[in-house]
C-alpha cells in the first residue's frame, strides 16, 4: 500500500522517531514503521496530533529525523505547534504526513492541506502514486534540514490505499545526530518571530527555485494545449490522455508549495490554453493565474473556478476523462465504455455485538418519557445516530461532544444532557471538556464508552490500555479517577450487557446536580471471542420489537418470521431484554 511505501521509505531515510494518532487514510503508516521497526526507531501513538507534533518537535531539536503522522482533521488539532514550529525552525529533518480525504470518505470535512502549507510558509509534496509517495519521503528529510523548516507530505486516500510493487532498497542511511545543545533561537519570544517571520518569507522564493528542478514536477508531450495535474488525479490525467489519443502538453506538479514559478514560466510559454485537475481545491490553478498576471502573459487557464471540473468531492478516472474530452472538444477519439451497474445501498451499523449499541440503548431507555438531548463525537459510535436508536442529536469533532452539552445546557437547562464519548477520544481531547464542565458548572452527564481500543481506525492501543504501540507495557491511565480529578462529583462504572444495572446508573447520573459521568465498559467484538449465540424460537409473536428498537444486523425477517443469523451473532444477550414474549434463547449447544 501507498502507506507502507511512505512507512519503508521513511525508514530507509533513518528516521529516528515515528509519531502521531491513528486516522483514516494515514493509519497504516506508523503500524508498518512499527512492524519493520529495526529495534532503534521509537514508535509510538501519541494521546493526540498536538502532542505528536510536539514530540516530534522536540526530538527534531536534537538533530533526529522524524516522520508525524495524521489524517488532514488532525492537522488542526496539530496547528499551534506546527505554526510556531514553522517560525522557530528545526534541526533534524522533521516530516508531518497529513493524509487528506477527498470525498470525503471517513471524515467530517474535505479539506486541502496545501492551503495549510501556504498559510504556515511550509514545503508540501503531493505524491501521485505509491512509488512517488516512496521517494518523496526520503527527499522530504532532506529537504527538511536544508531549509530548517517542517515538511509536509500530502497524500490523499487514493495514494494511501492503493497498492504497488515497490523496489524498496535494503540498504538503510543510518541517521546520526548530535544532541540537543542549547541555544536562545529555541525559545519563541514575539522579538525572535518577527525576525524569523521575514527570514521565512525569503525562504518561499528560494525553496520555489529549487522546486522549479524538482523531479517531481515533471512535462511529457508536445501539444499547444497543457493538462497540468497532480496528485492521483495526475494518474487519471495520465491515463485518460492514453485512452484520448490526445496531443497535449501534460504537467505533473508535485510539489505545490512554494509554487515553482520558473518551471511553470517555461511549460506555459508555448501553450494555447490549460486545464488544471487536482484534489481539493484550485490551489495549483489560482497559482498559474497569479503567475500569469504578475507577468502579463495572456494565457486562458480552465479547472475548478470556470466549472471544468467538481468544485467539491473525490475524482474518478470518468470525471478527468471526461473533463479532458470536452476540453478538447472534437481532437480526441471516444471508446465505448461500458456503465456498470448501480451498487446496493449499504449504510454503515455498528456490529453486532457492539457494547456501543447496550450502552445508547441503556441510556434510551432511562430517558424515556423525558426531554434529553444527546451530544455524539467522532468515533465508531457516531453510528449510533442511525435509526432505530437515534441516540446522537450533534457531532461535530473530536471531543467536542462533551462541550456542545454545556453550550445547550447554559441555554436551556430544564433539559438533560449526555455527552457520548469513546474511551480513546477521551485521551485525545475530552479531558478539558470535562474541566470546563465542572468549573463552569454544567449540569451534564459524561458518557465514556469504553471498548478498551481505538476501534474506528483498527484496534489502536491508547493510554487507557496498558500498552504503547511497540507492544510494551505501560502504566494503564484510570479513566474514573480522571473525572473524578477533572471535578466530575458522581462517577460510575457499569458493563453496558448488565442492562438493569446500565439502564440504573444513567437514571441517576440524570439526577445529580453537577458534572455526572457513567463509564460504559465491555470489550470491542474485535478483541473478543463470540461468547454465545441466541436463537429466536417458537415464542415469538412476531412483534418484531427486536429489530425496532436496537437494530442489531443478526436480527432480520425471512420468509416473513424473524430470525438470528448465528454467524453474526456474539451472544451479547441484548436483545433477550428488548423480547416480550421471552422467544429468545441462547443456544445449548
Amino acid at each position: 500500500m501507498g502507506n507502507e511505501a511512505i512507512a519503508l521509505g521513511a525508514i530507509r531515510a533513518g528516521v529516528n522517531l515515528v509519531c502521531g494518532y491513528p486516522g483514516t487514510p494515514s493509519t497504516e503508516v506508523l503500524e508498518t514503521v512499527a512492524k519493520h521497526n529495526p529495534g532503534d526507531i521509537h514508535v509510538e501513538w501519541a494521546s493526540n496530533e498536538k502532542a505528536a507534533v510536539e514530540v516530534g518537535g522536540g526530538a527534531s531539536f536534537t538533530g533526529a529525523r522524524v516522520l508525524v503522522t495524521m489524517k488532514q482533521m488532525g492537522l488542526n488539532v496539530a496547528a499551534d505547534p506546527l505554526m510556531c514550529l514553522s517560525y522557530l525552525g528545526v534541526k533534524g529533518g522533521l516530516v508531518v504526513l497529513a493524509a487528506d480525504d477527498p470525498g470525503p470518505i471517513s471524515s467530517q470535512t474535505e479539506q486541502d492541506t496545501r492551503h495549510f502549507a501556504k498559510f504556515a510558509n511550509l514545503p508540501v509534496l503531493d505524491p501521485s502514486t505509491p512509488e512517488e509517495a516512496y521517494r518523496m519521503v526520503q527527499e522530504a528529510f532532506g529537504l527538511s534540514e536544508r531549509w530548517g523548516l517542517p515538511v509536509i507530505l500530502r497524500p490523499t486516500t487514493r495514494i494511501c490505499h492503493a497498492s504497488a510493487s515497490i523496489e524498496a532498497e535494503p540498504r538503510r542511511e543510518k541517521h546520526e545526530y548530535p544532541g540537543f545543545e542549547k541555544d536562545p533561537r529555541w525559545v519563541i519570544f514575539p522579538s525572535l518571530s518577527l525576525k524569523n517571520h521575514g527570514e521565512l518569507e525569503r525562504k518561499q522564493k528560494e525553496i520555489g527555485k529549487e522546486f522549479s528542478h524538482s523531479a517531481f514536477n515533471d512535462t511529457e508531450g508536445n501539444g499547444s494545449i497543457g493538462i497540468v495535474a497532480s496528485g492521483a488525479a495526475y494518474t487519471y490525467a495520465k491515463e485518460a490522455v492514453k485512452e484520448l489519443g490526445a496531443n497535449v502538453t501534460l504537467v505533473k506538479i508535485g510539489t505545490p508549495y512554494p509554487f515553482p514559478e520558473d518551471f511553470a514560466l517555461e511549460f506555459m510559454k508555448d501553450l494555447d490554453k490549460v486545464l488544471v485537475i487536482e484534489e481539493l481545491d484550485a490551489v495549483i490553478e489560482r497559482s498559474l493565474t497569479d503567475i500569469l498576471g504578475k507577468h502579463k502573459i495572456r494565457l486562458d487557464i480552465y479547472g475548478k473556478e470556470t466549472g471544468n471540473l467538481p468544485a467539491a468531492g473525490e475524482y474518478t478516472h470518468e470525471i478527468v476523462r471526461g473533463a479532458i474530452a470536452g476540453f478538447l472538444g472534437g481532437a480526441v477519439k471516444e471508446t465505448a465504455a461500458s456503465t456498470p451497474p448501480a451498487l446496493p445501498a449499504r449504510p454503515p451499523v455498528l456490529c453486532a455485538g457492539c457494547p456501543h449499541r447496550a450502552s445508547f440503548y441503556a441510556v434510551k431507555t432511562a430517558m424515556k418519557g423525558m426531554e434529553a438531548v444527546f451530544t455524539g463525537d467522532i468515533g465508531c459510535y457516531t453510528l449510533g445516530n442511525a435509526k432505530p436508536l437515534d441516540m446522537v442529536d450533534t457531532c461535530l469533532c473530536m471531543g467536542a461532544g462533551v462541550t456542545v452539552a454545556q453550550g445547550l445546557y447554559h441555554m436551556e437547562p430544564d433539559k438533560k444532557y449526555f455527552a457520548f464519548i469513546g474511551d480513546s477520544t477521551f485521551f485525545h481531547t475530552g479531558i478539558p471538556g470535562v474541566v470546563n464542565a465542572a468549573y463552569n458548572q454544567a449540569k451534564i452527564t459524561v458518557v465514556v464508552l469504553d471498548n478498551s481500543t481505538t476501534a474506528m481506525t483498527g484496534q489502536q492501543p491508547h493510554p487507557g490500555t496498558g500498552r504503547t504501540m511497540m507492544g510494551t507495557e505501560s502504566p494503564q491511565i484510570d479513566i474514573e479517577a480522571i473525572l473524578r480529578a477533572s471535578g466530575a462529583g458522581w462517577v460510575k462504572t457499569v458493563n453496558p450487557f448488565n442492562f438493569n444495572a446500565a439502564v440504573a446508573a444513567a437514571k441517576e447520573a440524570a439526577e445529580f446536580d453537577g458534572v455526572s459521568a457513567v463509564i460504559y465498559r465491555a470489550p470491542c467484538i474485535a478483541l473478543r471471542k463470540p461468547e454465545a449465540v441466541y436463537e429466536i424460537n417458537k415464542s415469538c409473536i412476531g412483534c418484531k420489537k427486536c429489530i425496532r428498537e436496537i437494530g442489531c444486523p443478526a436480527i432480520s425477517v425471512k420468509d416473513g418470521a424473524v430470525g438470528i443469523e448465528p454467524s453474526l451473532c456474539y451472544g451479547c444477550g441484548l436483545c433477550t431484554y428488548v423480547c416480550p414474549a421471552a422467544a429468545i434463547v441462547e443456544v445449548q449447544e
